[in-house]
């Protein structure tokens, strides 16, 4: 063992000193190029572990810190048109998204780079879906590993600032409650709570006026007050909402709920904590390729827990579309 410094200066972090059994990178023994995006204002144990490790995780890689919302988008854009075989993303789900969207933000980015994912964040949905250890030396172990498997790639259409934009994601989306609680969240509270600030932040939406939001995808129409749509199995951790997903089978999994109201929570909730799955006819399902959603009045979207506009909304999914690291 050796002792380390490190010493973040110029982005305000105090210097640290410890002694570190983190398995170093092979210095160009394989001829990938790695790059780690990583927050260094992320909070957290894991990240703080994380910040102990660095100058053992610089030795074969190259580091990139963020400074701010959608940096991690403009580090992993450079980090493709630099040449990397690996971006990866070092936190949670947002900033897995906020990577995601920087390489696909460079034309041809997906099959020039593989998708890594070092999770850091409270409660690593994506990670979960692909098996990915949660433990800081296990997840660097796959990463160097570099066994490449190809997923199913969605993407959203939606209006912004005049504009359509195209948003990608990796696991999941919502409109209506879920969205609207992401958009209530109180952020110092989840730093002290973590995930519980998602449950208080719920039940203030709850007690919003609902939108009616309509699936269409050309041969259902259903509606609904909440819209969740699934990539894989999972939502918010260990919750089976998407039972029928695959991140192969080049389909997404709508679950609509016809209602969303303190008798909807009553009777979900006791299956949902204690099974990890919903009742089933609390919910209509279907799969598709491609389908859009539309609201009346203006309903929040979300995807992989990042609040990003407004409907209505068209999805889309580009079959084994993306590269990515797994166990």
């Amino acid at each position: 063992m050796e002792v380390q410094e490190i010493k973040f200066r110029r982005h305000g972090l105090r210097s640290l000193a410890f002694r570190s059994t983190f398995p170093r990178a092979p210095q160009e023994t394989s001829g990938v190029r790695i790059c780690v995006i990583f927050n260094p204002a992320a909070k957290g144990d894991k990240a703080r572990r994380f910040r102990r490790h660095v100058d053992a995780i610089r030795t074969g890689c190259t580091l990139k810190l963020t400074t701010g919302p959608d940096a991690a988008r403009l580090l992993a854009a450079e980090a493709v048109r630099e040449g990397f075989d690996t971006v990866v993303a070092a936190g949670g789900d947002g900033t897995l998204n906020e990577v995601l969207n920087g390489i696909g933000d460079v034309p041809g980015g997906f099959e020039r780079v593989r998708l890594g994912v070092w999770p850091l964040g409270t409660t690593n949905v994506f990670a979960r879906e692909l098996g990915i250890p949660t433990r800081l030396e296990e997840a660097w172990s796959v990463i160097r590993r570099g066994q490449e498997t190809r997923i199913d790639l969605p993407s959203i259409d939606h209006a912004a600032t005049g504009t359509t934009r195209r948003r990608y994601f990796a696991q999941m989306a919502g409109a209506g409650l879920d969205a609207r609680a992401i958009e209530l969240l109180h952020w110092p509270l989840k730093k002290k709570i973590g995930q519980l600030a998602y449950v208080v932040a719920g039940i203030n939406a709850l007690r919003r006026t609902q939108s009616k939001i309509t699936v269409a995808d050309g041969a259902n129409s259903v509606t609904g007050e909440l819209v969740l749509l699934g990539n894989g199995r999972l939502y918010g951790g260990r919750f089976v909402i998407f039972p029928r997903a695959n991140v192969r089978d080049g389909k997404l999994e709508v679950c609509v709920f016809p209602r969303t109201n303190w008798i909807t929570l009553l009777w979900c909730a006791p299956r949902l904590l204690t099974l990890g799955t919903l009742p089933p006819k609390a919910v209509r399902s279907f799969q598709a390729e491609s389908f859009t959603l539309t609201s009346s009045s203006l309903t929040p979207l979300q995807v992989d827990g990042e609040l990003i506009g407004h409907l209505p909304a068209t999805f889309s999914l580009q079959r084994q579309g993306l590269r990515v690291i797994v166990p």
